[in-house]
């Protein structure tokens, strides 16, 4: 409840960035992100309601709808805001903690079946209703999401305002090289070429300047990062300690690969940062929390106690 009533008095008393209205404006110039915190508010509370099933099967309208339904409020708090990237990651951390708290196969399989259905459906009327579809989405604020699905599903068509940042993107990584252009030396980067380098962009810095072994070192990191939160989740033997680990890592993975994924152009441009490289507040203090929370499961391990 304080998370959604958070997200709800952003948009009275919240300020807008970059077209979104979702942060509050704090003393000494900082600035707090509601639907950051949201994201380890959401991980919790799914994992005590899971954790009470002691390993049975979930079900479909007690468990999963249930849990949907609680994940849905905030989602669309978000949505609206609009604050795609951050709305998306509650879904995968909604997908990676149900999977793992013993949904049904059968449950499991009609749902990406929807969920392909879906988005192959959206894909064909965007298609052939394109102009129709990019005009609503003017008409509700978020005209930016038809540009950037523009660059994404046919960039010949789209005009150059529309694909300048991924087309930027995808050639400053590609003039990094194999061992980058070196430090504080990215030509695209420091012409200011590249929006959001700080942030958004960050991935883009590190492959210009530290070039492919840069970029791959980085990758390398996060993938031992993963790797050792998924031995955690295994090796502890508290259920609710284990689903809260499986839903931050779920949060990482998602993070990682939509960051990386954007800026390289093989899935569409949206607002969202890279964990612990990024420029960002929230994003950080967030992050950092949520690897606290998995070194105290760990550390406290005991058998057949809950942690919260």
């Amino acid at each position: 409840m304080v998370g959604i009533i958070l997200l709800i008095s952003v948009f009275l008393f919240g300020s807008t960035k970059n077209g979104s209205r979702g942060w509050f404006k704090l003393p000494g110039g900082l600035d707090f992100q509601p639907a950051e915190i949201m994201k380890i508010i959401l991980i919790i509370t799914i994992a005590k309601i899971i954790s009470t099933k002691n390993g049975e099967r979930l079900n479909f309208l007690k468990d999963v709808l249930y849990i949907s339904i609680i994940i849905f409020i905030p989602f669309m708090l978000v949505l609206i805001q609009p604050d795609l990237g951050n709305a998306s990651i509650y879904l995968v951390v909604l997908i990676g903690m149900l999977w793992i708290g013993n949904i049904k196969y059968t449950h499991a399989f009609v749902t990406i079946i929807i969920f392909i259905s879906t988005l192959t459906l959206f894909y064909f009327l965007y298609i052939h209703y394109h102009d129709d579809i990019k005009h609503i989405f003017q008409q509700i604020g978020v005209g930016h999401w038809a540009n950037r699905l523009d660059a994404f599903i046919d960039p010949t068509q789209a005009s150059k305002d529309e694909t300048y940042h991924v087309k930027n993107a995808m050639t400053a990584i590609g003039s990094g090289g194999l061992y980058g252009e070196g430090y504080l030396k990215g030509t695209s980067v420091h012409a200011s070429y590249i929006p959001y380098s700080y942030s958004d962009s960050i991935f883009v810095v590190v492959s210009e300047e530290f070039g492919f072994l840069g970029s791959a070192t980085l990758l390398l990191l996060y993938f031992l990062l993963i790797y050792r939160l998924i031995t955690i989740a295994v090796e502890s033997k508290s259920r609710n300690g284990s689903l809260i680990v499986v839903g931050i890592a779920s949060m990482f993975v998602f993070q990682i690969f939509e960051n990386v994924g954007m800026m390289m152009g093989i899935i569409p441009l949206t607002g969202i940062t890279l964990p612990f490289i990024s420029y960002g507040g929230t994003s950080l203090l967030l992050n950092m929390l949520s690897i606290g929370i998995v070194m105290s499961i760990k550390i406290y391990d005991k058998e057949n106690e809950d942690y919260i």
